[in-house]
């Protein structure tokens, strides 16, 4: 028999006070009743002996101290679960929004998931192709990998995440591929933006969407990230498939967090974050990975905006610390029309080296990737120089460095955002840019494969569109 509790202790904000509560656990549900009928959901969050705290989920506008019943369910939240979840679009709280019904669930899980036992983790081997040569070439994204793009307000990460979307695929594997996209935050025509390329792609019909709007309250936010890789895991772990997670904004979810926490009273830390910032973090990030003996995966691309493009500001510093990489788009390269604007010299995929190569993608990936970034940071040195001296006063060898870095932004970098490149396209695109540098310029690259590979005057054709201006 559940107790039913009437009246409330204290409301402040979007938290509700019960006292004398007695048998309730931290993330238990709770259902509150007005007198008018209506119900209302929460959480509890914090309990302090027989206080209990209770985060609501929408609002508590017109609630009072005596209108209303509190119950509690017994068991955290749970998200109904059935593979019919694919091509559907929820709330950020798992409630359907695109008009087709509920589900039928097949189970329900708690939202908060449960940890991956370290020794049944399964090492990541492997890629998955995006189809943007900035990443597959240079920064390649490893199955069962966290990987996020650091982006900044007002570039084009929005445009960049459904590119994504539309062209992932596996490497090298015929099992299902799924995609779990979540949007913490966004305006009404940004998730607009989403739902119509992907219907007109045709990519819905692989996608699980969880939308959580700018006027949505901040708890559902929350809750977003949490539901969006609970359904991911179980289409992972139960049915097999290969599950590609991208997650954009985290920095609204963030924010949210550091609302939520300043309505509690908690002591800030820095920038005003709570000082559990990390570790709620980590139990997000740390939800990808491969499990031993089993045959699905979950890769995360979570997505954020970086205040005042401050890359040690504490969200993309704590994100670091967490995930393996990073890939950062860059404000001077988006005013100058390139996109994507990926600076591939602070990009970095930690796991890279363990899924490519021969038997992965190709047997000289390794080391014209390796090859890439040296000449491209010899590029900024060339430039530094030039800026003081002037480009006539350079020297024969830095003069190609600095033609090879013009190339670079603008055939390797800058790609169209329907252009669907293969990873044989990227790398023999790699090789022809390196064919403007003289082959004892090319230290990264053992004799045998550059007599395979290196074509000297292999640009010219590229070199000739650029002349003319085709791109």
């Amino acid at each position: 028999m559940k107790i039913e509790y009437v009246g409330l202790s204290e409301i402040n904000g979007p938290l509700l006070v019960l006292d004398g509560v007695r048998g309730v656990a931290y993330d238990e549900m709770a259902e509150i009743v007005l007198d008018s009928g209506e119900h209302r959901y929460g959480r509890v969050t914090q309990i302090d002996g027989e206080r209990a705290v209770i985060q609501v989920f929408e609002g508590t506008k017109g609630i009072s101290l005596e209108n209303c019943h509190t119950r509690f369910s017994g068991h955290p939240m749970e998200l109904a679960l059935s593979h019919e979840m694919l091509g559907r679009v929820f709330d950020g709280a798992g409630r359907p929004v695109d008009g087709l019904g509920n589900l039928y669930p097949d189970e329900k899980r708690d939202i908060n998931g449960s940890a991956i036992n370290p020794v049944s983790r399964q090492y990541p081997r492997s890629c998955i192709y995006t189809g943007i040569s900035a990443i597959d070439g240079m920064s390649t994204l490893i199955r069962g990998q966290k990987l996020p793009i650091f982006s900044g307000s007002g570039l084009r990460h929005n445009e960049l995440a459904a590119q994504i979307v539309r062209q992932a695929k596996v490497a090298d594997d015929d099992s299902d591929f799924a995609i779990v996209f979540a949007a913490m935050g966004v305006k009404n025509d940004t998730a607009d933006f989403f739902r119509k390329n992907f219907e007109e792609s045709g990519a819905l019909q692989r996608v699980v969407m969880f939308l959580n709007l700018a006027s949505d309250p901040i708890i559902e936010r929350i809750l977003t990230p949490r539901c969006a890789l609970t359904a991911a895991e179980y289409l992972a772990f139960k049915h097999g498939y290969h599950v590609l997670v991208i997650m954009t904004d985290i920095t609204s979810y963030c924010e949210a967090v550091r609302e939520f926490s300043s309505s509690k009273g908690e002591i800030p830390s820095r920038k005003g974050y709570p000082s559990y910032l990390y570790s709620d973090l980590a139990s997000i990030y740390e939800r990808a990975g491969m499990i031993h003996g089993l045959k699905g995966s979950v890769t995360q691309v979570p997505i954020l905006t970086m205040p005042n493009d401050d890359i040690n500001h504490p969200i993309p510093d704590l994100t670091g610390y967490i995930t393996e990489g990073q890939i950062v788009l860059d404000r001077d390269l988006d005013q100058r029309g390139v996109y994507p604007p990926i600076t591939v010299l602070p990009s970095l995929s930690r796991l890279m080296k363990d899924g490519i190569g021969e038997g992965f993608t190709r047997e000289d990936h390794p080391a014209l990737s390796n090859q890439l970034f040296a000449a491209y940071s010899k590029v900024q040195d060339a430039r530094s120089l030039a800026s003081v001296i002037g480009e006539d006063e350079l020297s024969d060898t830095d003069k190609k460095y600095m033609e090879f870095g013009r190339l670079f932004e603008k055939y390797f970098i800058q790609q169209s955002q329907f252009e669907n490149r293969t990873i044989d396209q990227t790398l023999d695109l790699g090789w022809q840019l390196l064919s403007v540098l003289p082959r004892d310029e090319l230290d990264r690259i053992d004799d045998d494969m550059l007599s395979k590979y290196y074509r000297p005057g292999a640009i010219s054709s590229l070199a000739e569109k650029d002349s003319k201006g085709a791109i």
